[in-house]
């Protein structure tokens, strides 16, 4: 099981194009750079401009621009726009029904905190973090994850 669907997969290739070429793009041109299906590609950028993520222009011109720098996009802002919000297991997730095991089960705590380390991993990456060209070091966001950016 991946942590990011092919959305989400999608979308962060979407938007790291975008972000690259401030004039934008058209979602054909960006199916077709990319090999995507462009129905799909339409519809990724129609989510992204609900989210609030990119915005349409209309015109001979027109296409999507980013609508936020991406270094005010957090990771874990995007995964829940295009999800359904982030989460390790369905026992922890606000408004679900409560496991069968609630009270006995013996990791349920310890899920609880590994849910909430990743998502302040998730929360503290940005977008224009993973779309910046990398330089020599690494960056510590936590659980011992490092970024390690290449020289």
């Amino acid at each position: 099981m991946a942590l990011f669907t092919r959305k989400v997969d999608y979308a962060l290739v979407v938007l790291s194009y975008l972000h690259h070429r401030p004039e934008g793009g058209c979602a054909r041109v960006i199916a077709e750079r990319f090999g995507l299906k462009r129905a799909f590609a339409a519809k990724v950028l129609k989510q992204l401009c609900v989210a609030g993520f990119v915005r349409g222009r209309r015109g001979l011109k027109g296409g999507y621009v980013l609508s936020r720098l991406a270094d005010e996009i957090r990771l874990v802002e995007l995964l829940d726009a295009m999800e359904e919000p982030f989460h390790l297991a369905d026992c922890n997730m606000p408004g679900n029904d409560p496991c069968e095991l609630i009270g006995t089960c013996p990791v349920s705590g310890a899920i609880a905190e590994v849910d909430r380390r990743v998502r302040s991993v998730l929360a503290a990456v940005t977008l224009g973090e993973l779309f910046r060209e990398q330089s020599c070091g690494k960056t510590e966001y936590g659980l011992g994850l490092a970024l390690v950016r290449k020289p």
